[in-house]
């Protein structure tokens, strides 16, 4: 199976070879140091196999369970610890989705789906999220999407790069929907605890028998340097299969990574670093809106949940083109073209990373930007 590299991680790699100075990019709460987990780890953890479990530790997810309200209708026997959300997602399309078969994913969405999709041979159906409805997608459309031939609805809830959360009426419509022809319903919910409106996101492992649940300790927490998420599903099945698929690709589990994941989930330790990174990303989230909002040009749907935002620009030139110019001197600043998402005329703004300066840095470096382009 050869997977195309999707246009997002493509522009990664070109601004990480042009050195910023500045970026609008971060999608994730400012990392912590190792140091701040020396004192609990075991200095005589073996660095091989557990040896506990090969779903992964078993503190670790019973901490996950209830770190984000899976309980009681998921047990720490339905979570398998993977190498971030990203192996969870493969590790479960891999499994559902064949050559032929039909894979529903929405748009603007984390794109690893459609290369995924692609790659084994599936026929890909892009539910639309639009703008106008403040990124929500239509039901009619959904409807008409799915088949008997629908293995899979993979949506990315709270969404990334638009922030819209999906509610639990309108989750369960889907759910209802996919049972209708015996499909699975995926949702990556990477940036659960980031809701702005202290809402949960609903968790789709809780509400459908084939639902699954991805997520990780790596945006809200910083963490995504540990490559520690799981997948969440009462398919005993497809979590047994998903493990086996594992242990022939990435193999057995980051031990290190799940001990330093088990320590961040401790509930004091969490409860504060959760607030920690919500309160730095309102603050960012804010500075943002004001800049969006000054800016005649600009025009967002401020996200609902999560540490991006996808904001629409008036101008002749394209979204790649403004990314490019801005990373050049005398801008050397970066920010996410819509491109990357198939829209030409969105960037993508991150609230994260390494704190609010380094976002009014790049705030002003894009003001002076605009600023030029106008003269």
């Amino acid at each position: 199976m050869r997977v195309r590299i999707h246009k997002l991680f493509e522009t990664f790699l070109q601004a990480h070879s042009a050195q910023p100075e500045a970026s609008l990019v971060h999608s994730l709460a400012q990392p912590p140091c190792l140091s701040e987990f020396l004192d609990e780890l075991d200095p005589n953890l073996r660095l091989d196999w557990s040896g506990k479990s090969f779903l992964g530790l078993p503190t670790l997810r019973e901490k996950v369970v209830k770190r984000w309200g899976y309980g009681p209708v998921c047990g720490p026997d339905d979570v398998l610890i993977t190498a971030g959300t990203a192996e969870a997602n493969f590790l479960a399309i891999s499994n559902l989705v064949g050559p032929g078969d039909e894979m529903i994913v929405d748009v603007p969405g984390w794109p690893q789906p459609l290369v995924l999709g692609e790659a084994i041979g599936a026929k890909i159906k892009k539910l639309v999220r639009t703008e106008a409805s403040g990124w929500m997608f239509d039901f009619d459309q959904l409807i008409e999407l799915i088949t008997p031939k629908t293995k899979l609805i993979f949506i990315c809830n709270p969404n990334n790069p638009t922030g819209h959360v999906l509610d639990e009426v309108d989750l369960k419509r889907v759910a209802e929907l996919a049972d209708r022809v015996g499909a699975h319903v995926l949702t990556d919910e990477v940036y659960r605890s980031m809701e702005w409106d202290n809402q949960p996101t609903p968790r789709i492992a809780t509400l459908y028998e084939r639902g699954i649940s991805t997520g990780s300790v790596s945006k809200v927490l910083g963490l995504q340097g540990l490559r520690t998420g799981w997948m969440i599903s009462r398919d005993s099945q497809l979590l047994f299969d998903s493990m086996v698929l594992r242990e022939d690709t990435s193999e057995i589990m980051n031990v290190m990574g799940e001990a330093i994941a088990d320590i961040a989930l401790c509930e004091k330790r969490f409860v504060e670093s959760v607030a920690k990174a919500r309160r730095a990303g309102k603050q960012n989230l804010s500075l943002i809106h004001e800049f969006v909002q000054f800016h005649s040009g600009l025009w967002w749907v401020r996200p609902q949940a999560g540490l991006i935002g996808f904001c629409r620009f008036d101008s002749d030139v394209s979204a790649a083109q403004l990314s490019e110019r801005l990373l050049a001197p005398p801008y050397r600043t970066f920010v996410m073209p819509g491109n990357a998402y198939g829209y030409p005329n969105h960037i993508r703004v991150g609230a994260g990373g390494a704190g609010t300066e380094e976002v009014k840095k790049g705030l002003a470096r894009l003001a002076s930007f605009l600023r030029d382009q106008t003269d």
